[in-house]
């Protein structure tokens, strides 16, 4: 079986699509293989011509599933399609074309689209993490983000968060990073707090590729800013529990009415901190429907 992922370049859409590959492939009881070929490798009127020949130099080998995540991949996705027919077509989106143009368009639940025969819905978007059962006590992560087009970076009320987990686990490992939206002063402001000390801290620039994955992998519980919607499914997917830091939102959305239905989930700890604890694995619930089909 093989894969075909037309991909954009971006890194969280080919996360998106090697989760969903990832998952196929520990399931099937056929070889699954996976290409990834850039939108620049395929220009359209390129795909058009193809569609006689039924053939694309640029692939190795026939597809037989055509994978796509975000709007330039679309028309690409639906004219591998007709080159090779008897591929089917995967959209990791809500698509700009009518969904039943593809076999299967793969949409978070947030996006507002009924579950058919063509939209299989989902709990945020797919990734390619699974719960390894390394989760050490007493162990955790704090994962910050910044600002986005729908929230506002708030120090007081992320450094007030972060006091308070410490305060409520003196005993605990605690682990911190920040992302390539934390302004850059936050840090300096941390380090002249007395509870600094309890905490370790690695700055995202000094992180290697794959580093959060892995200590997701090893926390208990891990905190996140409310902006970065995708870590938190990433660290529910890793089978975390999961606290969300609130900051100044600029907007209200589909996302940010996602945010309020996970804080109403949020179950009381022992030290009555909020906290989530749903049990997902959507990349593998998703890879089931298609083999199935």
């Amino acid at each position: 079986m093989h894969i075909v992922y037309v991909s954009d370049g971006k890194a969280g859409h080919r996360s998106q699509a090697v989760g969903l590959y990832k998952a196929m492939q520990r399931q099937s009881a056929d070889e699954v293989t996976f290409e990834e070929i850039l939108i620049d490798q395929l220009p359209i009127f390129s795909l058009f011509s193809a569609i006689f020949k039924k053939n694309i130099a640029a692939l190795k080998q026939q597809p037989d599933y055509v994978f796509g995540v975000g709007s330039h991949t679309q028309l690409r996705v639906l004219l591998l399609g007709k080159v090779f027919p008897q591929a089917k077509t995967v959209i990791l989106m809500k698509p700009n074309f009518p969904v039943n143009w593809f076999d299967h368009a793969i949409i978070p639940e947030h996006d507002g689209v009924d579950a058919s025969e063509h939209v299989i819905t989902t709990q945020g978007a797919l990734n390619p993490i699974v719960n390894e059962q390394r989760h050490q006590p007493n162990r955790f992560l704090i994962a910050l983000g910044g600002s986005s087009k729908r929230h506002h970076w708030n120090e007081e009320k992320v450094l007030d968060a972060i006091q308070q987990i410490v305060n409520l686990h003196p005993q605990a490992e605690i682990i911190l990073t920040t992302s390539r939206r934390t302004p850059e002063e936050f840090l300096a402001h941390l380090n002249e707090k007395s509870f600094k000390s309890q905490l370790k801290i690695f700055p995202v620039e000094k992180t290697p590729q794959g580093w959060i994955f892995e200590e997701m992998q090893k926390a208990e519980a891990v905190w996140v800013t409310e902006d970065s919607v995708s870590m938190i499914f990433e660290a529910l997917t890793a089978g975390c529990q999961v606290g969300i830091i609130e900051i100044d939102r600029l907007k209200s959305d589909r996302i940010t009415q996602l945010l309020d239905q996970l804080l109403t989930q949020a179950l009381l700890g022992e030290n009555k901190v909020k906290l989530l604890n749903l049990q997902l694995d959507e990349a593998t619930r998703v890879a089931h429907i298609l083999l199935k089909t």
